[in-house]
């Protein structure tokens, strides 16, 4: 469990194909800390970490984690937020993450506001996703890329997020622009809520 405040971007030192498996081998400062085994948000998604060595660590992406998230477009070079996970003796500063990204959006506007920015994400909606949880809703709380955000301005497919200096200097939102591709989790409470609602 995470809770959406990324601690660093860590940057991609490798990628290799196994099959249906793609192996990423990325540095941060925190490398020496880690742990095989342990679990780590990159850009939202939760991976385990399979080897260390020097001053990077490799995890490990399968088909399914590929398909549904922007983890499939990473390059050599590219940087991608990092967390690690919860500890249940703090504060939880953003809201409770998964890290099992639902789906991808779209950046379709990246807006000055003066200090700060406004970004616009269009996501695939229909009604049966509706139903099971996958949407957003206004000042409610939604995962971009493993950051945890407040809602403005939700539509049916469409929601905005407000960025202020210090994450978009901290985080890969600086890398972001019109046709950029992201991860996004829905608030876990709202999908809670839809299944009881479909169970009565």
């Amino acid at each position: 469990m995470f809770s959406g405040i990324v601690e660093e971007c860590a940057v991609v030192k490798g990628i290799v194909r196994d099959r249906e498996n793609c192996h990423f081998t990325l540095t941060c400062t925190f490398v020496n800390e880690l742990k095989i085994d342990q679990s780590v948000s990159h850009n939202g998604v939760c991976l385990t970490v399979v080897d260390i060595k020097d001053d990077t660590y490799t995890v490990t992406a399968m088909k399914e984690t590929l398909e549904r998230s922007n983890l499939g477009l990473l390059k050599t070079g590219d940087r991608v937020n990092v967390e690690r996970s919860m500890m249940m003796n703090g504060r939880l500063d953003g809201h409770i993450v998964q890290g099992h990204v639902d789906q991808t959006a779209v950046c379709t506007e990246k807006k000055d506001a003066q200090g700060s920015w406004y970004f616009t994400f269009h996501y695939e909606s229909d009604k049966e996703m509706v139903k099971r949880g996958y949407f957003t809703v206004d000042k409610g709380s939604v995962t971009v890329n493993g950051v945890s955000l407040t809602v403005c301005n939700p539509t049916r497919d469409t929601f905005q997020v407000a960025i202020i200096p210090y994450t978009y200097e901290n985080t890969n939102f600086s890398d972001i622009r019109p046709g950029s591709i992201v991860n996004i989790e829905f608030d876990i409470l709202g999908k809670y809520i839809c299944r009881m609602e479909e169970l009565k």
